[in-house]
């Protein structure tokens, strides 16, 4: 998948470099550190053909984007099992297991993604982990990807007033890394997260990842990028070292 074009970014927003002094970078976790949509896809698919459900055909990748991705586990609870909550949030718990069981053998990182973390770590800037998936699933994906040590605090949907689109899981990260939203930005590959970041008043820029681009720029981020290696990423990281002077920021 790549990336959209530019012109499907709009001018005044597109470029971080307003952020200068940054002094944070936070992170969803799947989707954005790795490309794990693939793992809970076949956990959903898998479980979900097990009990009958849709007829007994299986679930797609459509279905999966417009259903799943991003959300969290109660809302997704709610959406395969209206009539039974309790139900669906067992599916769910059974779901993860399965997924941190695949996702042991088979994560990998989003290409770049370590080119970045040397780029914040130079900078002595803050960061975060900020997602909707359950405590466990985050903190394994963390560790898999050798991030543990990278990571100041790692906030979880589910532990908050709201989790995404609200805005919240991003306003907890700002007030524990003591930063402001004025110079920080986020990188999201979905939806509900970019929905979250932009309602945090902060710019985020968005992997397509696997999400379609056309509905990822409906959220509104500042742009997409493919990956960490990305050049328009690397463009606007150059643009906030110039603007910081001598490319390093004090936090």
């Amino acid at each position: 998948m790549t990336a959209p074009a530019g012109e499907n970014s709009t001018e005044s927003s597109s470029s971080l470099a307003r952020l200068a002094p940054l002094q944070a970078v936070l992170f969803d976790v799947d989707g954005t550190l790795c490309d794990s949509d693939p793992l809970h896809f076949y956990a959903f698919r898998e479980m979900l053909l097990e009990i009958g459900y849709n007829g007994g055909v299986p679930v797609d990748e459509d279905w999966f984007v417009k259903t799943i991705a991003g959300k969290h586990n109660d809302d997704i609870a709610a959406a395969l099992f209206p009539d039974d909550l309790e139900r669906g949030l067992k599916f769910c718990d059974e779901k993860e297991a399965m997924f941190r069981r695949l996702v042991k053998e088979q994560l990998k990182p989003i290409d770049g993604l370590y080119k970045v973390k040397k780029w914040i770590e130079d900078r002595g800037l803050k960061r975060a982990a900020v997602t909707n998936a359950p405590r466990l699933n985050g903190e394994l994906i963390i560790e898999i990807l050798g991030l543990k040590d990278f990571f100041d605090v790692v906030i979880i949907g589910s532990e908050c007033k709201r989790a995404k689109p609200f805005p919240d899981p991003y306003l907890k990260a700002l007030e524990l890394l003591k930063v402001s939203k004025d110079h920080t930005f986020i990188f999201e590959d979905s939806v509900s997260g970019i929905k979250a970041g932009v309602a945090a008043g902060m710019p985020v820029v968005g992997l397509a990842t696997r999400n379609p681009p056309h509905l990822l720029m409906e959220a509104k981020p500042a742009f997409l990028i493919k990956d960490y290696e990305d050049p328009k990423l690397w463009a606007d990281l150059e643009e906030i070292d110039k603007k910081s002077g001598a490319g390093t920021t004090t936090v």
